[in-house]
């Protein structure tokens, strides 16, 4: 099976980031999931919100990440972001609480995200191919 790769915008808090997606199985089962708006949860500088009925097919399960990135985490079905430091960090990089597959990166910097600190909803949505 061959995945384009497809962009998202994710708002929180009226603040908006564009991520670039990885062309894998679990991306394009987000893509799919899509749109959806739902409360969102902080942790550190980390948002996430949860994608019910996504499949993760844990193309690559790590707890390494970086900045920017977008994750789903299958053992809670949640869409993640990370745009700084999380409680689990001892440097700079994010850490997430339990293996993630890293599905994305944000185009720009991700750390508009501090500004959405507090929000209560997130919306995700496919962007047109080509945008």
């Amino acid at each position: 099976m061959e995945f384009s790769p497809q962009k998202i915008k994710m708002t929180i808090g009226g603040i908006q980031v564009i991520a670039q997606l990885k062309p894998n199985r679990t991306a394009q089962a987000v893509v799919d999931a899509l749109p959806v708006e739902v409360p969102v949860n902080q942790w550190g500088e980390e948002f996430y919100c949860n994608m019910p009925g996504v499949k993760d097919y844990r193309e690559v399960a790590t707890t390494q990440v970086k900045v920017g990135d977008v994750a789903f985490w299958g053992m809670g079905g949640m869409l993640a972001v990370f745009f700084g430091r999380t409680p689990m960090s001892l440097g700079d990089d994010p850490v997430p609480a339990d293996r993630v597959n890293v599905i994305g990166k944000v185009i720009g910097d991700p750390r508009v995200l501090m500004e959405a600190t507090g929000a209560s909803l997130m919306k995700v949505e496919r962007l047109p191919e080509g945008t």
